[in-house]
């Protein structure tokens, strides 16, 4: 029986996986250039298996390969980052309600980055390596200084949330102070960052977000089993089960972190992602962390990817951030799931 059920979420996975392939190049085919969902798949496969581009193809490869598939894979890399971060701060602290950003991750990494661009005099783009590089810096440092401060009261969980959100508080104020002191430039700058967006997309930001969930994501796998304890029996039935609880949930909220910090250096402040992500996984495929965790980060860049589809046809020619489409098309989910669970009990 729990061999069967085991093949069955595997099968689940699979067809989630061939719709993820599906929902992309559905993505890169949306645009003013003409391109079909036939053209995208036939442009993915060239930039997969090789081969010749015909002279009357390479205009629309071009579009696809230099445009919109960049942009298509980091808002799927991105999404499946923070997704799956969600799902571990979800599991390790036993709150449905917990995000990537609830040890104060976003707001730190918002105002790292307001930081740089204010002292850039806002002549630097929120591409910039010394923007990523604040926003990273910043969050690094916050989830640091959190985990430091709650290892007084031996990392109990209230301890953890109620300093995420003083810290919270914290960096949303000295966001404001600093908008507050930019000038028009900067501050249309600052803002356009902390909407959250990936415009500004290419092929190293892709390759970045990539390989940090490519080996991050098997390293959280591995220590799934423990999760599972922590998440359903709770610290001390996981310590009879032979759980050092304190430092699994320690490193692994240090590896979550690592994922959306990398994400939000990247796209700017996108945080809905990480809440509704998990909780669309768990609906499809169940609590078991060792097949929630590959199914978060496939929820996640769906909903992603589907987000900035949204916010590049929805007015166009102009372009909604994606942080506010998602957060549109996030919260009415989120409110189903919350009603439908309590109907449920």
């Amino acid at each position: 029986m729990r061999r069967t059920l085991g093949n069955h979420r595997l099968v689940v996975l699979v067809v989630a996986a061939v719709l993820t392939v599906v929902v992309v190049a559905g993505s890169t085919a949306v645009g003013t250039s003409g391109v079909s969902v036939g053209d995208a798949l036939h442009v993915l496969w060239l930039l997969v298996a090789g081969g010749t581009i015909e002279p009357e193809f390479v205009q629309t490869f071009g579009v696809v390969s230099d445009l919109r598939l960049p942009r298509a894979l980091l808002a799927l890399a991105a999404g499946a980052g923070l997704s799956v971060a969600g799902a571990v701060m979800q599991g390790l602290l036993r709150n449905p309600l917990v995000s990537p950003f609830t040890l104060g991750v976003s707001p730190a990494a918002a105002f790292g980055a307001s930081a740089a661009i204010l002292l850039s005099g806002g002549t630097v783009s929120s591409a910039n390596p010394v923007v990523m590089g604040s926003a990273l810096v910043a969050s690094g440092l916050v989830t640091a200084l959190v985990l430091g401060l709650a290892s007084a009261r031996k990392m109990a969980v209230a301890t953890l949330l109620l300093l995420g959100i003083a810290v919270t508080q914290l960096f949303e104020a000295l966001t404001a102070g600093l908008q507050y002191v930019a000038n028009e430039n900067t501050l249309q700058a600052i803002v356009r960052w902390t909407l959250g967006s990936v415009n500004d997309a290419g092929w190293t930001e892709v390759q970045i977000m990539a390989a940090v969930v490519v080996v991050l994501l098997p390293l959280l796998l591995w220590f799934a089993k423990d999760m599972n304890a922590i998440a359903f029996a709770g610290d001390d039935a996981a310590r009879s089960l032979g759980v050092n609880v304190t430092v699994v949930r320690v490193g692994l909220i240090l590896v979550s972190v690592l994922l959306a910090s990398v994400a939000v250096s990247l796209c700017g402040v996108i945080g809905f992602v990480g809440l509704v992500g998990p909780h669309i996984a768990r609906l499809i495929i169940g609590a078991n962390h060792q097949y929630l965790l590959p199914m978060s980060a496939l929820a996640g860049g769906v909903l992603l990817v589907a987000a900035d589809t949204v916010g590049r046809t929805v007015v166009a020619p102009s372009v909604v951030p994606v942080g506010i489409v998602v957060a549109m098309l996030g919260a009415p989910v989120f409110i189903y799931l919350i009603m439908t669970r309590r109907a449920s009990r």
